[in-house]
């Protein structure tokens, strides 16, 4: 079975095409500065391996047509005809407390998308619109939403509530939710399998570490907590986040600076983290690795608070846990940036955690641990659980 997978920014449209068989990828691109007319698709099959073009794309729709031609196209050798897609896997970010799980778009599913606009309004309607070009475009065709928040639904009441009067969740349904939870699943079960235990036997920590950055806490296969909370912006620093905040600064630096509630959030999304700590212009870790190997003084303060928080929170979930088996690393900066990886489980021999640094520092390995719990680097394929969650659900259609 072939299924497509689309994944909709606010203007951009990452896309693959899976063939299930062997769970190979066919092709795989992206359409970027969408809504201009010079937007980019970029795109990767297995007879070309580099092709770009610049064309007009106003919407998610004009997009998706332009994908959906391609992957036809006989010179990119991808599909004979579009009816050989079978499904199509959308990746969503916010289900609320709607879904524990993937499910099957239907008219019910987008009242419930809907509704989470307001928890997620910068995501969401993108990947509605996302879904309804596809319905348009591909009718007939099954569409799947798989969403971030699904995996950890199964955290608790006393660990997903936040210490405000109850009446307040109730009615606006403040809670902790957590995000990249498509990740963290993949991450705990290819660990699992790596190691040849069974995942429900595990205790394992998942460090999504990228630009965006989270870290779960995973029992009998499960979620038991997770760093990002009723938005994107709690717990970790990131690239330009600012992470865990006292709550009291808000309404201080709003008088201070004379911020709006615009601006103040703006402040904390997007100029913060690494961006805002490293005065560089940048919040890319290569460009502050270079930096710091150079001496500037606020890449390595950036570098070393960003890994900081991550120990400090492996520590936390240790204790939640009641003990750690496996800490696994994943997203771009988890698998790559092994001077950062080693600083988030420096010193942590008392847990049983010791890296190999000649290991680490080769960063090609597995496992790079030689203590009793199992530090692993796993490379991240949120595409590939959106297409086995897809695949999963179509067959389940056909019984």
């Amino acid at each position: 079975m072939k299924i497509l997978i689309i994944n909709c920014g606010s203007s951009s449209v990452k896309f693959q095409v899976f063939d299930m068989k062997d769970e190979s990828v066919l092709c795989k691109g992206i359409a970027e500065k969408i809504g201009t007319t010079l937007a980019v698709l970029k795109v990767k099959t297995n007879k070309i391996k580099d092709y770009k073009e610049t064309r007009e794309m106003l919407d998610h729709h004009s997009a998706i047509a332009q994908i959906l031609k391609i992957i036809v196209d006989p010179d990119f050798d991808v599909l004979t005809t579009i009816e050989e897609i079978r499904a199509v896997g959308h990746r969503v970010v916010h289900g609320g407390e709607y879904f524990s799980g993937s499910k099957l778009i239907t008219g019910k599913v987008m009242q419930a998308l809907q509704e989470c606009i307001e928890l997620a309004p910068l995501h969401n309607p993108p990947n509605i619109m996302g879904i309804k070009a596809c319905q348009e475009l591909l009718p007939g065709v099954p569409q799947v939403g798989v969403f971030d928040t699904a995996f950890h639904q199964t955290m608790k009441p006393d660990v997903f509530l936040y210490g405000l009067p109850y009446v307040i969740y109730q009615r606006h349904k403040i809670r902790r939710y957590g995000f990249h939870g498509t990740s963290h699943k993949y991450a705990a079960s290819e660990a699992a399998k790596y190691l040849k235990q069974p995942l429900k036997d595990l205790k394992i920590i998942t460090c999504h570490l990228g630009n965006g950055a989270s870290i779960t806490a995973i029992k009998d296969g499960k979620s038991m907590d997770t760093t990002m909370g009723f938005t994107p912006l709690e717990g970790l620093i990131m690239g330009t986040r600012c992470g865990d905040l006292d709550p009291a600064i808000i309404p201080y630096l709003i008088e201070k600076e004379a911020l709006t509630l615009e601006g103040i959030n703006n402040l904390m999304n997007k100029h913060s983290g690494v961006f805002g700590i490293a005065q560089m212009g940048s919040c890319d870790m290569r460009d502050l690795e270079i930096a710091e190997e150079n001496g500037h003084e606020f890449a390595t303060l950036a570098r070393n608070m960003y890994a900081y928080r991550v120990k400090k929170y492996i520590g936390a979930y240790a204790a939640a846990l009641g003990g750690i088996d496996v800490i696994v690393f994943t997203g771009g900066i988890g698998e790559n940036d092994f001077n950062i990886r080693f600083r988030c489980v420096e010193d942590l021999e008392y847990l049983g955690v010791k890296v190999d640094k000649q290991i680490n520092d080769a960063n090609k390995e597995k496992l790079i641990s030689t203590g009793p719990v199992a530090v692993l680097v796993i490379k991240a394929d949120e595409e590939l659980v959106i297409a086995r969650e897809t695949d999963a659900i179509i067959k389940q259609l056909k019984k």
